[in-house]
């Protein structure tokens, strides 16, 4: 096999390897050392790549700027819908209607499993920083008042909001890497679900115990415990607030059901192809959640208005690092590099499934970030899948999805938050946060691999 590769093996295959690493390189040394932001350091990394990789400086141009059109046009739409919700599910109190339901349901010990549930359900909608800001308020005030271990409760909401920004669309990684990879957002948002069920139980009670034993003395700022976590004035009822939240989720497994059970001529297929569309899904929710949830709480129209306006501007940042890292896919793509990847992968006969893991645990190592991460290893290994069936092609948005969480460490962003808000030392989040999310990596993989294996 050796012999094999090292005859397939080019100049030209060595200079492209060599420029994929050095742009990543570069990559990484601007987000960490020149702390500059991921849509420069993709921009300029693209360059890099291109450059040293061979391209003409015109195709350079146009293959980047193809890569951030296509991406924002597929993915930007649902992301900034996505944010809407979110922000009518925070200021209408809904958010806080799920958490005081179920919290008023759970016993003292199963209060980890009700603060992962609270979390999964709040997580499906927003991202990752909105739904951890949204929830400490109410993890610090039920530890307060319960006495129980911080991290017990802290860890099992943290994986909740971990797994479901990873795994389940629409968030913003597993969209782009269903772009990417021309994966079906159903079947991904299906299989996703199914591996977050078990990894969010893993990672979140379970080692919640572990980690409280390991932290005990972690003890949230006082500033930062609310008084109460009652919302004030009218809320909306926990019933229209939690159909509000999953109709996207069953709109789209509506129509992952319908692409595997009937015929592509079928009417019920086409209309159910049509609304679960994830933008016509998001667009729905939205629609339901200025009823649901903003007119219950008693927002007048001017209310409704500036609460979707104001979700806008916080997600700039991240619409821009997406579309960045949807250029610097197609200049991977046009350089040729996925193809090299393509060929070694087949010599060495190694799983398609866990070389996107790999590639994405590297690069989320190296630069932080699960998004950078979640769209360049589906930039570098999207030959792979072009010969798939749609049920592998969304395995493989879910093996990337879970690389890109491993181990996240002092050049993620969320690392420093869990840090802040629950008062832990570098080391202690090291031990408690880090270790989650290289369990929830671990797991989702461990749970991947066999899928794609009996599939």
């Amino acid at each position: 096999m050796t012999t094999t590769l090292a005859a397939a093996w080019t100049g030209h295959d060595t200079r492209l390897i060599g420029a994929t690493v050095l742009a990543i390189a570069v990559i990484v040394v601007l987000i960490t050392k020149a702390k500059q932001h991921p849509f420069l350091a993709l921009i300029l990394g693209s360059g890099v790549l291109g450059l040293v990789g061979g391209m003409p400086v015109d195709k350079l141009i146009k293959s980047f700027s193809s890569g951030v059109g296509s991406t924002v046009a597929s993915v930007g739409v649902l992301i900034a819908l996505g944010a809407m919700l979110g922000k009518l599910l925070a200021d209408s109190g809904g958010a806080d209607q799920i958490v005081d339901t179920i919290l008023r349901r759970a016993g003292k010990r199963t209060l980890p499993w009700a603060m992962a549930l609270v979390a999964a359900l709040i997580g499906l909608p927003m991202f990752f920083e909105i739904g951890l800001v949204m929830l400490i308020p109410v993890i610090l005030l039920v530890a307060k008042r319960t006495g129980k271990p911080l991290l017990l409760l802290g860890i099992p909401a943290l994986a909740g909001l971990s797994v479901l920004h990873g795994l389940v669309p629409p968030h913003p990684g597993p969209l782009a890497a269903a772009g990417a990879l021309n994966a079906n957002i159903g079947l991904t948002l299906a299989f996703g679900l199914l591996v977050a069920i078990p990894t969010v139980i893993i990672a979140g009670p379970l080692f919640g115990r572990l980690a409280a034993k390991m932290v005990p003395d972690a003890v949230a700022p006082e500033r930062l415990v609310p008084e109460s976590s009652s919302a004030e004035g009218r809320r909306p009822g926990f019933l229209a607030t939690l159909s509000t939240v999953l109709l996207p989720v069953v709109l789209m497994m509506g129509k992952a059901l319908a692409d595997i059970l009937l015929e592509k001529e079928n009417h019920l297929r086409r209309v159910l192809d049509f609304i679960g569309d994830p933008l016509v899904a998001l667009l729905a929710a939205v629609l339901l959640g200025m009823l649901t949830l903003g007119k219950s709480a008693g927002f007048t129209r001017d209310k409704l208005s500036s609460t979707v306006a104001d979700s806008l501007p916080p997600i700039a940042g991240i619409l821009l690092i997406v579309g960045a890292g949807g250029g610097f896919k197609q200049t991977l793509v046009d350089a040729g590099v996925g193809n090299v990847i393509t060929s070694l992968a087949t010599g060495a006969n190694l799983s398609p499934l866990l070389l996107g893991w790999l590639v994405a645990v590297a690069i989320r190592l190296a630069t932080g970030s699960a998004t950078v991460a979640t769209v360049s290893a589906a930039g570098i290994v999207a030959p792979l899948a072009a010969t798939m069936d749609p049920s592998h092609s969304a395995l493989l948005v879910l093996a990337i999805g879970a690389g890109s969480l491993f181990f996240s460490h002092v050049n993620d962003a969320g690392f420093w938050l869990v840090k802040e808000y629950f008062g832990l030392s570098v080391g202690q989040t090291l031990k408690s946060w880090s270790v989650m999310e290289t369990i929830i990596s671990v797991t989702a993989i461990a749970l991947i691999l066999p899928l794609g294996a009996l599939l």
